[in-house]
């Protein structure tokens, strides 16, 4: 009997116009936009340089500023109320002001000051960016000190040099980051939505009705609905695969079989609780607001965009029932660390928990009506 009701499901989708189109458009849509627009790295700081000394060192240490990447310089006014004045009306973000004597200090001296005054309306981004400004004058300082040192008479001035060694993402490209968790939410979405829609458009084109007369178990009706989207699983797993290999280089560090041997369960518990979602839905509309709600509260507490390690204590314990948290942590670490099964057995427990869970909840809630 379950031979026949998967053979009744396949065509289905296959006559289904639409689906199968978006089984491969929706993993290329995400996985192209998403890594662009979701980059937390903050860029094209807007920087203001009150520049009161006008030396070759105080030059130097605004083109230094420049030339690293992270800021814009976009003004350079006589005074600091000048710059306020710019920070006020939107056009900078952060203000370098160099004092007067500047350069005579470090010579005379070995010390100077500079201020640094951050728009912190974007705390991200006046946070970080001051904190970016503080190591590039910090590194600035190191160089002048260095050069001061070797003059005739001077004192020697002691220091040390840090060297950091970035591991599993050496150029600290933030889309490394986020790929291998993209791919999570795909499968989410695809193996998700579709289960609960499945059903439910079932009882409202009727043919549930012609089911439901026939004496077919619910385990095996259950089952029908489910084994397609394993396949669906896999097929835009491995789609995501060869994106990200094309379009960023990645290729997984760790084994591709202990990948899909956690996605089997993953989709698993997706289906199961899309199936859930459908038993008790009686329209359309209803499963997919439902599924949206559940969906979207699963990737927020999930450590998707934000380490669940920096939630609060309350939104840490509730992230524990977020199938998707287990499988972003175990697509990171075998993606980018090389991890393998042993390293993730505590990851793969939940989610073989989630699957029994929801999918027996799937078989029970199912009630057959003539």
């Amino acid at each position: 009997m379950l031979r026949f009701l998967l053979e009744k499901e396949f065509k289905q989708l296959m006559r289904n116009g639409f689906l199968p189109r978006l089984v491969v458009i929706f993993p290329f849509v995400i996985l192209l936009l998403m890594p662009l627009a979701a980059d937390f790295s903050v860029k094209g700081i807007n920087l203001s340089v009150v520049d009161n000394d006008r030396s070759p060192y105080s030059r130097r240490l605004a083109e230094k500023a420049v030339f690293s990447g992270y800021f814009r310089l976009v003004s350079a006014p006589d005074s600091y109320r000048g710059a306020i004045r710019g920070v006020e009306l939107g056009k900078a973000d952060i203000i370098l002001e160099i004092p007067p004597r500047f350069e005579a200090s470090l010579v005379e001296e070995g010390s100077a000051t500079v201020r640094i005054a951050a728009d912190t309306v974007n705390g991200t981004k006046g946070g970080l960016g001051s904190a970016y400004l503080a190591s590039i004058v910090a590194d600035f300082s190191t160089e002048i000190r260095a050069e001061l040192a070797p003059i005739p008479g001077a004192a020697p001035i002691p220091g040390f040099s840090v060297i950091p060694r970035y591991r599993f993402n050496p150029r600290l490209l933030y889309p490394v980051f986020m790929v291998p968790a993209l791919m999570v939410m795909v499968l989410a979405m695809v193996c998700g939505f579709l289960p609960a829609l499945n059903i439910v458009g079932e009882k409202e084109s009727g043919t549930i009705e012609q089911i439901n007369v026939t004496p077919i178990r619910r385990i095996d009706f259950i089952l029908s609905k489910l084994i397609p989207y394993w396949v669906i699983g896999f097929v835009t797993l491995s789609i995501c695969f060869i994106v990200a290999r094309v379009f960023y280089g990645l290729a997984p560090s760790g084994s591709l079989g202990v990948i899909y041997l956690f996605a089997l369960v993953f989709v698993l518990a997706m289906s199961g609780f899309g199936l859930v979602i459908s038993n008790y839905a009686e329209t359309v509309q209803q499963a997919m607001f439902m599924m949206f709600f559940f969906v979207i509260t699963f990737i927020f507490i999930s450590g998707l965009y934000t380490p669940v390690a920096s939630m609060p204590g309350w939104a840490q314990d509730a992230s524990r029932f977020s199938p998707l948290k287990y499988f972003i942590l175990v697509m990171r670490q075998a993606y980018l660390k090389g991890a393998g099964f042993p390293d993730m057995i505590e990851a793969f427990l939940a989610l073989c928990g989630f699957a029994a869970f929801f999918n027996t909840w799937a078989v029970l809630s199912y009630r057959k009506s003539s």
